[in-house]
């Protein structure tokens, strides 16, 4: 058996920043009285004047680190390796990562009551489209590479079923009540993304990036 090296052993933090988000949006909701998880955003939690904020910026503490490191560990893991259309899609999906931590970041919902979207909103806002664009942009690409000449073809899988689980949690938050809100945005927010980061570090660790 080869002999794992330490960017391999990097993939678990792929793992580590998913569980590191489900715990922060599963607990979370405890700190928010009145918080309706079935009908509002996973955003609500970590909005500026959240009750929630302490709680969430504790629990998700290890989500973004965890998560910039491990999918930059894979990005230098594929140099020359798997194929063009492959890499670029998870070089597309790094940057929407990277896009989702900052921007987020730099941006959360300002949770204010007052007539008009204030700026730091009209930018989450700008953040969250980046965000879709990428992310679909991104699942497409590593479908059409990974399904190329069926070198790679379970990757492709896993991409596809991210890539339905987001247009379920789009279409779905559409046409839904808005009683169930929240639940089909959890398809997108946190099943999609966040488990096929996961699923990118499993393979690294694994050392899945071959030739």
């Amino acid at each position: 058996m080869e002999k794992k090296t330490l960017i391999n052993r990097l993939g678990l933090l792929g793992i580590v920043s998913f569980i590191s988000y489900a715990v922060a949006v599963i607990f979370s909701p405890l700190a928010y009285p009145g918080y309706d998880w079935m009908s509002q955003a996973v955003s609500d939690l970590s909005a500026a004047d959240a009750p929630s904020l302490a709680l969430w910026n504790q629990l998700s503490s290890l989500y973004g680190v965890a998560g910039i490191t491990c999918i930059m560990m894979v990005c230098v893991a594929i140099q020359n390796k798997l194929n063009k259309t492959l890499r670029i899609g998870i070089y597309l999906f790094a940057a929407m990562f990277w896009v989702s931590i900052v921007g987020f970041a730099m941006f959360p919902l300002s949770g204010g009551d007052s007539a008009g979207m204030a700026f730091q909103d009209i930018m989450h806002i700008v953040v969250t489209a980046a965000v879709v664009i990428l992310s679909i942009a991104s699942f497409i690409m590593i479908i059409i590479g990974g399904y190329r000449k069926k070198r790679y073809p379970s990757l492709a899988i896993w991409a596809t079923i991210a890539l339905a689980l987001m247009f379920t949690g789009a279409i779905g938050t559409g046409v839904a009540p808005s009683e169930h809100f929240g639940i089909f945005q959890r398809f997108s927010n946190l099943i999609s993304a966040n488990g096929f980061l996961a699923v990118l570090g499993i393979y690294l660790y694994m050392g899945k990036f071959y030739e």
